[in-house]
């Protein structure tokens, strides 16, 4: 009897230590807030998450669908530690006096970005004196529409601007309102659908110019790096994951935007999402080029007032 109490009692200790041992793991797990939206080039973040690749590495990560027009105001209240955007964002925040650092780059769009048009639209400089929705300046959709007109001898002066968020604006012109929208994956593919609304006339396969990045505020990264370092790793296991089973993974990426498996699937399509070789070359160069032309473009459009300083935008030691 003696022998069976102390036997207990040694159990019961085992799973006291135990218990303590996994609250003080969970103790480990750093908080951290994620602004983002329902880009499909962003869903390796929710498969991190909901995978358990984030907890994995010591993350408790909250994500949070934010309009890009306010992303960098929930940056500044804290709301957010860190977010996922266009590479010309950064340059709008920055040198709108919301300082941010770039740490690891998503996806590059192939066609998962584009302007939609009326049949009787047969190029894009016919839309001079039109209405296009758009989302507001200093976001990546109006920055693609500024950037598309300019390739075809126009500029944002020269049309009339709805500000629309990209489902809205895919599911107005499917509607018959506007006469030419700005939208990206899932919702492009709505458009493609329907091609009784009208037509794709052009995307990224046409202008390669939308990428996108993962960064967090200057002053969270600076004091938190082994975070940033933690969040890189979970983002390129994600992508590793994909590729291992991608049938699970736009299952469970696809959910969050409420698309099937094979639907997500199709949007991916769309684009590259960026492992870290392509990291390692996109920062290298392409990076930096790219962000003095987006920010000559913001310069002429009025988005900022100067340019931020540009080989300060980004800190790539975590993808090295």
């Amino acid at each position: 009897m003696t022998k069976s109490l102390a036997a207990i009692a040694l159990s019961s200790a085992v799973v006291a230590a135990s218990c303590l041992a996994f609250g003080s793991a969970q103790a480990q797990e750093t908080k951290v807030s994620i602004g983002y939206a329902g880009w499909t080039g962003f869903a390796p973040l929710t498969l991190a998450k909901e995978a358990g690749i984030f907890k994995k590495n010591g993350l408790d990560v909250t994500l949070k669908k934010i309009p890009q027009a306010s992303r960098h105001l929930a940056l500044l209240s804290g709301d957010i530690q860190c977010a996922a955007t266009t590479v010309e964002t950064w340059v709008v925040w920055n040198a709108n006096g919301v300082p941010t650092k770039q740490i690891f780059q998503l996806d590059k769009s192939y066609g998962a970005d584009g302007m939609v048009v009326r049949s009787s639209t047969a190029k894009i400089a016919d839309l001079k004196g039109k209405t296009v929705a758009a989302s507001a300046p200093g976001t990546a959709p109006y920055f693609t529409l500024a950037w598309f007109l300019k390739k075809n001898g126009l500029s944002v002066k020269d049309v009339t601007v709805v500000n629309m968020e990209p489902g809205p604006a895919a599911q107005a012109f499917i509607a018959g309102q506007n006469d030419a929208a700005m939208t990206y994956e899932p919702y492009l593919s709505a458009v493609r659908e329907a091609p009784q609304s009208g037509k794709i006339i052009a995307t990224t396969l046409d202008y390669p110019m939308i990428m996108d990045t993962f960064g967090c505020s200057s002053d969270y990264l600076a004091k938190n790096e082994k975070v940033a370092k933690a969040l890189t790793d979970s983002y390129f296991e994600a992508i590793a994951l994909i590729e291992k089973d991608k049938a699970k993974s736009y299952e469970i990426m696809g959910a969050d935007v409420k698309q099937t498996g094979e639907a997500f699937g199709k949007s991916a399509a769309n684009l590259r999402w960026q492992d870290k070789a392509a990291n390692k070359k996109f920062f290298s160069g392409e990076h930096a080029q790219f962000s003095a032309e987006a920010a000559d473009l913001l310069l002429e459009i009025g988005i900022i007032k100067q340019k931020p300083d540009i080989s300060a935008l980004a800190d790539t030691r975590f993808v090295q």
